[in-house]
């Protein structure tokens, strides 16, 4: 005999209703979710969602729209995203923009034509501040990408902060021609350029900074370019996990090795960064806490859909590893 909602409720001791709100990712006692969830896996009773979908004017969809599956940033926090969805009963469509405001639009209308129950966005940089105040017919979370609080919740690094403390760990350990390389296509590359000024400004340094775009062998030639000039860096900051492969790679392949010719740091502690070398200097970034948060907040949305809207700003970790070994530098 098939199980149903009734017999779901009766084992957890709560009412049809609480029920539904539980697999609808609405806001409930943790108590009573806690029980609610234990009997959902001791009677395998699975959600109608073709029904439900009658019922109502969403789907139990979250659409999450990322800039480029392809860095490491992304891919985990889609993971996480897509975790804590199941968990509440919710299913994911990723899409990827490649940093194309056009693609961003198409899918924010594939997201109106499939009634997703919400959005999950790092926006374009070029549409970054036109969504930041668009109303749309779903609740939306902006994740990454900061932007004028106006309609939407979101959910963002502190980048400057965390650019500022790269610049001041290397000042630290000796290195004083400390260049950086930022993204072109984000307000992300923005923000840590800004914050990589401020602190070379503040310690008495010459910026030494580039805007490099994610074409193939941009990274590369910028690295070969400040590597031949009159007055080379001493150490690297890469502005995104990509980015700081790439130059890896243009190191590489000029010889030069890293900390003894260069030191080097940049964003995103992937697995791959322990394995370089003595193991490269890297910001952490909370990815599973940014995650959480934004579907957290998406379903605090639903539940209070006139509220202010809110930004929380989440702090990286800067874990040191042999790239940025001390050196004495006159």
């Amino acid at each position: 005999m098939a199980v149903g909602i009734k017999d779901v409720a009766r084992l957890a001791s709560v009412s049809p209703a609480t029920v539904s709100r539980v697999l609808g990712g609405r806001a409930v006692d943790p108590a009573m979710r806690a029980r609610v969830e234990a009997a959902v896996a001791a009677t395998g009773y699975h959600p109608n969602l073709s029904a439900r979908r009658l019922r109502s004017r969403h789907n139990n969809t979250v659409g999450l729209i990322v800039a480029d599956i392809r860095n490491p940033f992304f891919t985990a926090v889609s993971r996480t995203v897509e975790d804590a969805a199941y968990a509440r009963g919710l299913r994911v469509i990723l899409c990827n923009t490649d940093e194309d405001p056009a693609r961003e639009d198409m899918y924010l209308r594939l997201m109106h034509e499939e009634r997703v129950t919400g959005v999950i966005l790092a926006p374009t940089r070029p549409s970054a501040d036109r969504v930041a105040g668009e109303s749309q017919d779903f609740p939306m979370v902006l994740i990454d990408r900061s932007i004028p609080l106006r309609m939407h919740d979101a959910v963002v690094l502190n980048n400057e902060q965390a650019a500022m403390t790269l610049v001041e760990h290397l000042h630290a350990q000796g290195y004083r021609r400390i260049a950086g390389l930022f993204g072109a296509a984000s307000t992300t590359g923005v923000e840590r350029h800004d914050g990589y000024v401020r602190a070379m400004t503040r310690l008495g340094l010459s910026p030494m900074a580039s805007f490099v775009d994610h074409g193939y062998g941009a990274v590369e030639a910028e690295v070969a370019r400040l590597m031949t000039g009159p007055e080379p860096p001493d150490a690297l900051i890469a502005s995104n996990g990509v980015m700081l492969m790439r130059v890896c790679r243009a190191l590489h392949a000029a010889g030069l090795s890293v900390p003894e010719a260069m030191g080097l740091a940049g964003f995103d502690n992937e697995p791959w960064t322990e394995l370089v070398g003595e193991g490269l200097t890297v910001i952490e970034q909370p990815v599973e806490d940014i995650g959480r948060t934004a579907m957290a907040m998406l379903l605090d949305r639903l539940d209070a859909p006139d509220t202010a809207p809110r930004k929380v700003m989440l702090a990286g970790r800067c874990v040191v590893r042999g790239s940025t070994k001390g050196r004495n530098i006159g």
